[in-house]
């Protein structure tokens, strides 16, 4: 029975993986963490690790670290989530065997255990080799003659593709993966053709140097390298190889190709389906938008029909007063989209930041004072005319001074004198600060990373929660960048820094 461990943070997953596993033929331990995973895996070094990427404490990839320092051999399964691509195929990088995501499916699990036991045979196979080698000297011409053949067996039917070369680049080996990758017949290869004339650059002329030791290497790491077949497909491959020496003289080389069209497929699937869990979540928070807007037209119509049948003036005015609000949203959302969708490039023209600063508080003011919010203007004297994007500079403050008077409004505290502070600054390098303070409702760390995301807004219904991503983007392509500092309950500070051009 094959020693299993299981490494997952949910004790559910355990549980039921546990019995599953146990049920097919798998000794099974589990663990609740990396540490703990760490200190069965050193008592009992299993075969498969099942190790969930995203724990507490110690992650995934550091586990993963720890168990091929202590047992390279040991096949290890990533375990991942939607939005863990990066991740995954970091944990690739540091040979991982395969990776399977959560929801765990019974079909994917059994198709990665199986390829697992395939490679833990094969590399009993070739360890087996390995030593036979050692000993084929030792014994008489027909037995090396079996052993040979035997070894020859095991490299054909590797999945891997492997081609050794003599002293000169003849190619002498060529198994069947190698079949499988460079597409060209084994008899059409082996005496007849050169690595000059099969591998790609740049190991081709790695390899004729290190066989003529015109470069002193003897073994090529582990590296991704493309391979364009005899059909002109291009296969991409794990790629890895040595010079072979014997008595310090060169003998010939050996090269190993894995074949990776299998795992770059399940990253295309991955992302694909991440792609559509993204447009689906798009589409829903517009259409939940969208619906919200026209509950408030058809409330706002609803009462202008009353107030046109009875001829009541102030109803008309309310129903109308409804209407615009809700006719001022979607062009709002509409203005949004369409900065969101399409590239602008900065239009710099001579302008004063103090006077757009100024502008958009004078246009904001009516609003503050409505709602008993004083508005502070703290600017920077020695900023003058200046070479910038008016517009974006109007755009970006419109915005974020709007969001700091609602941040205000929204606030239950009763116990505050609400203030909107907008501070510039001239900074080294020809940039130029601006700040965006309230002491409204601020914002806990949850909030604060989903900011900067689709649809994401803190005003519930009645934001579109686009405003900061077209924000963000606006900054973006004004070589500019944005944070913000903010404390539950205290208030939110937003800094963006803007490059200018010149200064009288």
């Amino acid at each position: 029975m094959l020693k299993l461990l299981l490494i997952d943070d949910e004790e559910g997953i355990r549980k039921i993986l546990a019995i599953s596993l146990g049920k097919d033929g798998y000794l099974v331990s589990t663990a609740k963490d990396g540490k703990n995973g760490l200190e069965v895996f050193n008592r009992e070094k299993h075969s498969i690790v099942l190790l969930d990427i995203k724990m507490p404490g110690m992650d995934g990839i550091e586990v993963l670290k720890h168990i091929k320092e202590i047992h390279p051999a040991t096949e290890v399964i990533i375990i991942t989530g939607h939005g863990d691509m990066d991740t995954a195929i970091n944990a690739l990088k540091h040979d991982a065997s395969d990776f399977i995501n959560k929801p765990i499916k019974d079909e994917a699990l059994a198709i990665a255990l199986k390829r697992a036991k395939e490679r833990l045979s094969i590399r009993k196979k070739l360890k087996e080799y390995t030593e036979d080698l050692e000993h084929m000297v030792k014994i008489a011409t027909e037995e090396v003659k079996r052993r040979a053949e035997f070894q020859n067996k095991l490299i054909t039917i590797s999945n891997d593709g492997i081609i050794a070369t003599d002293g000169w680049g003849n190619i002498i080996t060529y198994n069947q993966g190698a079949e499988i990758i460079f597409g060209h017949r084994r008899n059409k290869v082996i005496r007849k053709m050169n690595i000059a004339d099969l591998y790609p650059e740049p190991i081709k002329e790695e390899f004729i140097q290190g066989l003529h030791q015109e470069i002193a290497i003897d073994h090529f790491l582990w590296r991704e390298i493309s391979i364009v077949s005899k059909d002109g497909e291009s296969v991409p491959t794990r790629f890895s190889g040595s010079i072979l020496f014997e008595k310090n003289e060169v003998i010939g080389s050996v090269g190993f190709f894995r074949d990776l069209r299998e795992v770059k497929r399940l990253q295309q699937e991955l992302i694909k389906s991440e792609r559509l869990a993204a447009t689906g979540q798009t589409v829903a928070g517009l259409a939940h938008y969208i619906k919200n807007i026209l509950i408030g037209l058809r409330g706002g119509i609803y009462v202008t029909n009353i107030a046109l049948a009875k001829n009541n003036t102030e109803k008309l005015k309310s129903g109308w007063s409804m209407i615009e609000r809700n006719v001022n949203r979607i062009t709002d959302l509409v203005l949004d989209l369409l900065s969101y969708s399409k590239e602008r490039k900065p239009e710099f023209e001579d302008c004063y930041p103090n006077e757009i600063a100024e502008e958009v508080c004078a246009l904001l003011e009516p609003k503050a004072k409505e709602n008993h919010i004083n508005i502070i203007r703290d600017f920077d004297d020695s900023i003058g005319k200046v070479s910038m994007d008016s517009q974006a500079i109007h755009r970006i403050l419109l915005n974020l001074v709007s969001n700091a008077i609602d941040a205000c409004i929204f606030d239950s505290s009763d116990k505050k004198i609400w203030a909107v502070q907008i501070n510039t600054a001239r900074e080294h390098n020809h940039m130029i600060r601006m700040d965006v303070s309230d002491n409204g409702f601020g914002m806990d760390e949850g909030v604060k990373k989903k900011l900067f995301t689709s649809f994401f807004s803190t005003k519930g219904g009645k934001g579109t929660g686009l405003g900061l991503l077209v924000t963000q983007k606006i900054i973006k392509e004004n070589g500019g960048t944005i944070s913000v500092d903010s404390t539950d309950g205290v208030g939110s500070t937003f800094t963006i820094r803007l490059p200018y051009r010149g200064m009288e």
